[in-house]
């Protein structure tokens, strides 16, 4: 069936502006079929066919002057051009919805609640294992403070906790590279004094002043006694567990009475 439509026709058709369709004439890549005498342009099924064209390869990031080559390649196969695009579309589409499910799963960490027993803040860990370091926890520290830790982590969002471990081996790595300075030093309890914060975060303490010297102090000699807290890949470290005691019993003695 022979169609013919002028530009303005043709433009809403496409859902491309007439402005755009004049300047793929003045650039070679969409000519009109005919021009009346009025010089007004007008596009039969090929052009339609082309436009389709340049459509889907401008979807898929192509920049008109690759277009104008492709199309004009005398090897050029529509059918072929076509199940190409298909396919690239299809795999455009699979890498949307992936990322629409992440963001999905983003704004869900965000906004809800997503941790739902306290076993998901040991995640990672054999769950024997998360069960002994919770009781040896409750031993040491009681069962109150080890609850009210518990307790305002799973009020987070999971997002938050993410972000706590991450500052955490943050402050670990900054305080390994400052191992051979003096644990008094400024730059030394600059990241002492952000360990004291990072464990309050754990602890479900908000006060600054409400973790006690004597707790501060009792970790700290605990990096000592249990040389599982500074393990690196199951390889106790006790220099740097010395260090990190006498760092944070400075900062303790110091801004913590």
């Amino acid at each position: 069936m022979k169609v013919n439509y002028a530009v303005k026709q043709l433009a809403k058709l496409a859902g491309v502006s007439v402005r755009t369709l004049h300047l793929y004439d003045k650039i070679g890549l969409l000519k009109p079929s005919i021009r009346t005498a009025s010089r007004y342009r007008q596009y039969g099924e090929k052009e339609l066919l082309r436009l389709q064209q340049i459509l889907f390869y401008k979807e898929l990031d192509f920049p008109l002057k690759d277009i104008i080559h492709i199309l004009d390649d005398p090897y050029f196969g529509l059918v072929s051009a076509l199940e190409g695009h298909k396919a690239a579309l299809k795999a455009r589409k699979e890498r949307l919805d992936t990322l629409l499910n992440t963001v999905n799963k983003t704004v869900n960490h965000l906004k809800n609640k997503t941790m739902q027993n306290y076993e998901e803040l040991y995640e990672g860990m054999p769950r024997e294992q998360a069960a002994a370091y919770r009781k040896e926890a409750i031993e040491k520290w009681g069962e109150e403070t080890v609850l009210r830790s518990e307790k305002a982590l799973l009020e987070l969002p999971k997002l938050d906790i993410e972000r706590l471990k991450a500052d955490q081996k943050n402050i670990k790595q900054a305080l390994k590279a400052l191992e051979g300075e003096d644990p008094e030093s400024e730059q030394v309890q600059l990241q002492i004094a952000r360990h004291y914060a990072n464990i309050r975060s754990f602890w479900g303490i908000s006060d600054p002043t409400d973790l006690k010297a004597i707790n501060y102090k009792g970790l700290a000699e605990l990096l000592v006694s249990d040389e599982r807290y500074l393990a690196e890949d199951g390889k106790p470290d006790p220099a740097f567990a010395t260090f990190m005691r006498n760092a944070m019993i400075y900062f303790a003695d110091n801004k913590l009475k």
